[in-house]
């Protein structure tokens, strides 16, 4: 054997080693696989739209795929549906009126959806209650607007929403990113049982996140500088399946082509993430965080056996299909 073969044999050899090690340590192969998702419906039971062609400034409400129900976002209606549905979890979307209450409601403006002008920040929660929320939604270009009319009095407060579904799972949107926001948010929750504050969670801006967990920290609370600053600490220690404290108490919500790069992806990662308390929400690839699992073909995208949650904008076929 030639002298040079022989000096390799011994480093060769430690790396087979160390990679077995580490595939055996982060495969998911011999993890129990069966399981049902936890389904998140996002912003209740509502209209959808094509997320791949929306740009930052793209009206929604204007874009709207042909209805396949009579729901408007973010409402008491469209969040017991997505309930009713099948879901586990329903997320809607807060901001500060100018008299510091609460309202649920998604957009930075109010010309899109509404018949209002300017933004929640502008108006008090009675004036607001006035607006027509199903104003502006058309499929077909303006040529028709299928919920004109029918939205009036629909936008509830965030306190609202936290006694119709008081038993239930909710994920509580900051919209803005403004700190006053996030204390705002943490003087309501903080006035709720610890058993209550147990079943929520908060994402959003940065600066508001910030802010509610600075008054809140027992909270489950996450925002995207959270959630890099988890995941980069997860990608250089992950390996030895130790879970960083940037990652525990958390939620992720992760598009779904981030995963394979994780270790112990899918169903080890989901599990040491759950041991740290932390929840993982997939979102679907093709757009931004709020790209949902909203088809069946959608559906078959995710890993085998897929036990962690799901972000979805069709609560109503989603649930149909994992059943």
């Amino acid at each position: 054997m030639p002298k040079i073969v022989r000096r390799l044999r011994i480093p060769l050899a430690v790396l087979v080693v160390i990679v077995a090690a580490l595939w055996i340590g982060n495969t998911s192969a011999f993890e129990d696989t069966e399981g049902r998702p936890l389904l998140m419906a996002h912003r209740g039971l509502a209209q959808t739209f094509d997320v791949s062609r929306v740009q930052a400034d793209t009206c929604t409400a204007q874009v709207i795929q042909p209805p396949a129900h009579p729901y408007l976002e973010n409402t008491l209606t469209s969040m017991r549906a997505a309930f009713d549905a099948g879901a586990d979890m329903v997320e809607f979307d807060v901001k500060l009126t100018r008299d510091s209450q609460l309202a649920v409601f998604h957009d930075a403006t109010l010309e899109c959806r509404t018949d209002g002008r300017g933004t929640i920040a502008d108006h008090t929660m009675d004036e607001l209650r006035k607006l027509d929320i199903g104003y502006g939604y058309t499929a077909d270009g303006g040529a028709t607007y299928p919920f004109r009319g029918k939205g009036v009095g629909l936008m509830p407060t965030a306190p609202e929403v936290l006694a119709a579904f008081g038993d239930r799972e909710l994920l509580i949107h900051l919209k803005n990113n403004d700190p006053a926001d996030g204390e705002a948010l943490a003087t309501l929750l903080a006035g709720l049982p610890g058993q209550r504050r147990g079943q929520l969670t908060v994402y959003g801006e940065d600066r508001a996140v910030e802010a509610f967990t600075t008054r809140l920290p027992e909270v489950r609370a996450t925002s995207r500088a959270s959630m890099e600053k988890c995941l980069i600490r997860y990608a250089a220690t992950g390996w030895t399946g130790h879970v960083p404290d940037a990652c525990r108490n958390t939620q992720l919500h992760l598009p779904q082509r981030y995963g394979r790069w994780l270790w112990g992806w899918p169903h080890r990662f989901t599990e040491r993430m759950a041991g740290a308390g932390t929840r993982v929400i997939l979102t679907a690839d093709g757009g931004d965080f709020s790209a949902g699992f909203d088809t069946p073909a959608d559906l078959d995208n995710l890993p085998e056996g897929w036990s962690g949650g799901i972000w979805t904008n069709r609560i109503d076929v989603a649930a149909s299909a994992v059943d």
